[in-house]
C-alpha cells in the first residue's frame, strides 16, 4: 500500500474501489516541464496539466530505506508525442527532475501521494520504451565535504565562486558552413575568447542543444560534437566565451584573480620525483 507523508493512506485509497491514476512530472535542465498521466483522460493536478499517456507505467519500481539510488523502467513512454525518441537520443531528458506520484482521478484536485522523486541518470531507450536511472537527494551524499585542491580553478566561468559577469561575454552569431565539427560564423569573435567555452543552438531540430567548444582559430570554431540532427544553415546560435581556468588568465583577461579557486603555487606530486639542485 502506498504511505501519505503522514504516515497513513489518505481516505481515496482506503476506498473499496480505488481510483488510481499514476503522474509523472518532468522538469528538463532547458525549463520545459511535461505532465503524463496514465489515466485515458487529461488532469489538471496543482494547476498542471498531466497529458493523457495510458501506456506509459512504470514496469519495475524499486524503493527501500537504504542509501542506494532507486530505479525505475517506464514501457511505452516513447510513445507519447511528449517524449519523442529524436530528444532521448539527443540527451535532453538526461538530468531531468522527476516526481512520480498517484492520485484520484475524481478528484484530481485532492492532495496526490508521491512514491518516488529525483532525478534521471542517462537513459537508455530500448524500443518503444527506455529505462532511466532515478538518483535521489542522498546522491548528493556522494559529492566531496570541502573541494581537493588543484592547480587550476575549480569555479565555473560566470559562476557564484567565479562572479564574472556573463552578460557582456555572451554572443549570438549565425552558422553559415558546417565541416565535421568546425562551424564557420557570419561575424568573427575576439581572438581566444571562445575557447572552452559554449555554443547554444537557438533554432530548428537542434534548437536547446548545447554543445563545448574546444579548440578554435582565425576562421571556425572546433565543437567537441554535433548535434545528432544536422541543423539547417544558416542557423542562429548563442555563444558563451569560455576560461581555461589558469590563474594568469583569470587575472590578465578577466581582472578576476581574487577570485581564483585554485592552488596555483602549490607544489605538486612532481616535487618528489626532482632531483636535488635541479
Amino acid at each position: 500500500m502506498v504511505i501519505g507523508p503522514g504516515g497513513s493512506a489518505p481516505d481515496w485509497l482506503r476506498e473499496e474501489l480505488v481510483t488510481l491514476a499514476w503522474c509523472w512530472r518532468l522538469s528538463r535542465r532547458d525549463g520545459v516541464v511535461i505532465g503524463l498521466t496514465s489515466h485515458d483522460h487529461d488532469l489538471i493536478v496543482g494547476g498542471v496539466p498531466y497529458r493523457a499517456a495510458p501506456g506509459m507505467k512504470p514496469s519495475a519500481l524499486e524503493t527501500n530505506d537504504s542509501l542506494d539510488a532507486a530505479t525505475m523502467d517506464l514501457e511505452g513512454a516513447v510513445t507519447s508525442d511528449a517524449i519523442a525518441a529524436a530528444d532521448l537520443d539527443a540527451g535532453r531528458w538526461d538530468g531531468a527532475e522527476l516526481e512520480l506520484f498517484v492520485t484520484d482521478w475524481t478528484a484530481p484536485e485532492a492532495a496526490p501521494v508521491t512514491v518516488a522523486r529525483g532525478s534521471l541518470g542517462a537513459v537508455e531507450r530500448r524500443g518503444a520504451a527506455f529505462t532511466a536511472e532515478l538518483q535521489g537527494v542522498t546522491r548528493r551524499l556522494d559529492a566531496p565535504v570541502c573541494p581537493a585542491t588543484s592547480p587550476s580553478c575549480r569555479a565555473r566561468l560566470g559562476d557564484r565562486s567565479c562572479r564574472v559577469d556573463l552578460a557582456p561575454r555572451t554572443h549570438v552569431r549565425r552558422v553559415v558552413a558546417v565541416e565535421g565539427r568546425r562551424v564557420m560564423l557570419d561575424m568573427p569573435l575576439a581572438a581566444g575568447a571562445m575557447a572552452f567555452g559554449e555554443l547554444l543552438w537557438m533554432e530548428g531540430r537542434a534548437c536547446g542543444l548545447a554543445t563545448p567548444v574546444v579548440a578554435e582559430d582565425a576562421e571556425a570554431l572546433m565543437l567537441a560534437e554535433m548535434p545528432p540532427v544536422a541543423p539547417a544553415l544558416p542557423v542562429r546560435v548563442r555563444l558563451v566565451e569560455g576560461c581555461d581556468r589558469r590563474l594568469a588568465t583569470c587575472r590578465d583577461r578577466f581582472a578576476n584573480a581574487v577570485n581564483f579557486r585554485g592552488e596555483a603555487h602549490l607544489p605538486g606530486n612532481d616535487l618528489l620525483t626532482r632531483y636535488p639542485g635541479g
